[in-house]
């Protein structure tokens, strides 16, 4: 397993980045790209996911991010995008709360989760998740970040990546629009609102 990539961040999109390693250009999905910056060195950690259809690399700012990553993709129906979802929230305490304290509403809001997948949430990871609800977790998760091109639309294409339909970023928008953020901060803002619906 491939356990980091450290290089010049050469390409984002609202799905992954392309880190280059000497001279060459890995492929990394990760949950919110835009907390990276064009042309900077990046360490990412990584998962390397291998199904008889798909390989994959998955990326997260540390190895805590990744941690949750993995708990979560052990649970039956959840998949790395559903799993993804629910790292791009940013905030594990609540996910680690909403579990412990039987919260199958809470987490019904995230993206592909439906109560059957929810109550397997609760009953695979009850009692197993109160490292991650320390708060350095979050770390980096959502910091500042200039992006070029219109920020809006580059985080509306995230939030889709990540499961949200049309309708749901809709009903957020026009509070998103009040506001002059950066594609990072939009998808922050967006998720939080998604989640508090």
């Amino acid at each position: 397993m491939i356990e980091s990539i450290t290089g010049n961040v050469d390409y984002i999109t609202a799905e992954y980045i392309v880190i280059n390693n000497n001279g060459i250009g890995y492929k990394i999905i990760c949950p919110n790209p835009f907390i990276y910056k064009m042309n900077e060195q990046k360490s990412v950690y990584t998962y390397h996911y291998v199904r008889e259809d798909v390989l994959a690399l998955y990326g997260f700012i540390n190895r805590k991010e990744r941690d949750l990553f993995l708990k979560l993709l052990n649970v039956s129906g959840i998949g790395p995008k559903g799993a993804l979802a629910i790292v791009a929230f940013g905030q594990p305490e609540q996910v680690v709360n909403a579990i412990e304290h039987e919260d199958e509403k809470f987490l019904t809001k995230f993206p592909g989760v439906g109560k059957k997948t929810a109550r397997q949430m609760i009953l695979d990871l009850k009692g197993k998740l109160s490292i991650f609800a320390d708060a350095d977790i979050t770390e980096g998760l959502f910091a500042e970040v200039e992006t070029n091109g219109d920020e809006l639309d580059e985080a509306i294409e995230a939030l889709t990546v990540l499961g949200y339909g049309r309708k749901e970023i809709q009903k957020v928008l026009p509070e998103l629009k009040k506001e002059k953020m950066s594609a990072n901060e939009y998808v922050k803002a967006a998720l939080k609102k998604l989640m508090n619906a």
